[in-house]
């Protein structure tokens, strides 16, 4: 469905995307993770059409979208992070426009228009202005504007940021039955409980790059030879000499600082939990917290990048 070849794109001095590679296969659910800055925008862009790749290739639907943006574009959906819905239309009204874009007509696109906010609820509310919508409801005009056209692909991005529970659970049931009845989908989002539960694999980025890519159970064991201790500091970080006398404890690979305290990563061992209170003890560190922590998608994340998915 989609294959991203050795992918770069720079602006200005800038490279933000540094010879990126991976393929989406028809009918799954990529999830595409990365930090902020990682450069995921920027390759969504790529993909779409949006921005001009510098070196590589980039093939949607075996084709090459350099040379056939526009029907690749007649068959993709893409759902954006900010709200891109027109605030002076009605929902109906919204999304009579976007199929109109896609050259649809007549009967078939009312139809269609009717199919797609039957699709995400918001059939009985077709005559009224996003402005009338909680935030929720305006992400699922959003995706319904986005599904009009019936795309093969469809590519979101974030599509659950700030909505309400009762909002995030009825767009995360919209995607598993898109996906049921056939639309390959790439998912961006920054919470990994959600990328857990709906994604067939996983592709993680950063600095420009690809660093991971597998099914969650895969990723997760690439990992799990290893053990993360999660140390929550309540009056101030210790000093540089402090964490690096850590650094160099028996089975301590790493140390990691963040807002919260810092992680330790270290090899498996019964006696590591132990250890690194006797040493929070012998340095006189004032901790409040510490913490095993389960290997997971947000594990491996952390272990591939250095960072929380929210950083």
């Amino acid at each position: 469905m989609l294959k991203v070849n050795e992918v770069s794109k720079s602006y200005k001095d800038k490279k933000v995307l540094k010879g990126i590679s991976f393929s989406v296969k028809e009918g799954e659910i990529l999830g595409l993770l990365g930090p902020n800055g990682a450069g995921k925008s920027t390759l969504i862009n790529c993909i779409c059409g949006l921005a001009k790749i510098d070196g590589g290739a980039v093939e949607v639907f075996g084709l090459d979208n350099s040379k056939n943006a526009k029907v690749i574009r007649q068959q993709m959906g893409v759902v954006p992070q900010d709200i891109a819905v027109v605030e002076e239309l009605s929902a109906y009204e919204n999304c009579m426009f976007m199929g109109g874009l896609y050259s649809l007509k007549g009967n078939e696109l009312k139809t269609k228009v009717k199919e797609a906010l039957e699709f995400v609820g918001l059939w009985d509310r077709r005559k009224d202005i996003p402005g009338k919508y909680s935030g929720g409801m305006k992400r699922r005009l959003n995706i319904a504007c986005a599904l009009v056209h019936r795309p093969k692909l469809l590519i979101m991005d974030e599509p659950t940021v700030g909505v309400d529970p009762q909002s995030r659970n009825y767009i995360m049931e919209s995607i598993r039955k898109l996906n049921d009845e056939g639309t390959t989908i790439i998912y961006t989002s920054h919470y990994m409980e959600e990328v857990e539960e709906l994604c067939d694999r996983i592709v993680i980025v950063d600095e420009g790059t690809k660093i991971a890519e597998g099914t969650c159970e895969e990723l997760v064991k690439e990992v799990s030879e290893n053990e993360m201790i999660k140390i929550g500091i309540s009056k101030g970080m210790p000093d540089a000499a402090k964490l690096e006398k850590l650094k160099n404890t028996k089975r301590v690979i790493e140390v990691v600082e963040n807002e919260e305290g810092f992680v330790v990563k270290s090899a498996k061992g019964e006696d590591n939990l132990r250890d690194i209170i006797q040493f929070m003890n012998d340095e006189q560190i004032v901790f409040n917290t510490i913490n095993v922590i389960r290997p997971s998608l947000e594990h491996v994340f952390l272990e591939k990048t250095g960072k929380s998915l929210r950083d």
